[in-house]
């Protein structure tokens, strides 16, 4: 098919695929963002001081959802599955300490409520974790 297919046609085609592979990245994106914020919030209603456990019980909650559905929905890999795993857990780990950084800083520094701080993170998360998902633990 894609012979057929000229070279303008060809570019629209991908950047098509590429923002319908964003759109489901970010739906399985919500469905574990909405995981880990409802641990992070089960915490931190229970004692405002467990902000940071809550924020990583609920990653590790929702690295599994992601990686669940990323595999089998968004990028549609049958890659090894020990060695996507790892890879998964680099990605993710990654931009988690980032985001620990940033919720970190955005509480105890800029004194950003604990209830608003994680939307600063996803906000730099969200993109990073597709790029590096789809150009690398995916690939």
């Amino acid at each position: 098919m894609q012979k057929f297919i000229n070279g303008k046609d060809m570019k629209i085609l991908n950047i098509y695929l590429l923002v319908q592979q964003f759109i489901k990245f970010g739906i399985v994106g919500l469905s574990s963002t909405a995981i880990s914020f409802g641990v992070y919030y089960i915490f931190i209603l229970v004692d405002k001081r467990l902000y940071l456990i809550g924020n990583i019980v609920g990653f590790v909650i929702s690295l599994f959802n992601s990686y669940y559905w990323n595999n089998k929905y968004v990028f549609k890999k049958q890659n090894n599955f020990l060695k996507t795993i790892i890879k998964l857990c680099i990605c993710y780990g990654s931009t988690f300490l980032l985001g620990i950084l940033i919720l970190y800083i955005s509480v105890n520094t800029l004194c950003v409520s604990e209830f608003i701080a994680p939307i600063l993170v996803l906000m730099v998360n969200i993109p990073l974790n597709f790029l590096l998902n789809k150009f690398w633990t995916f690939k």
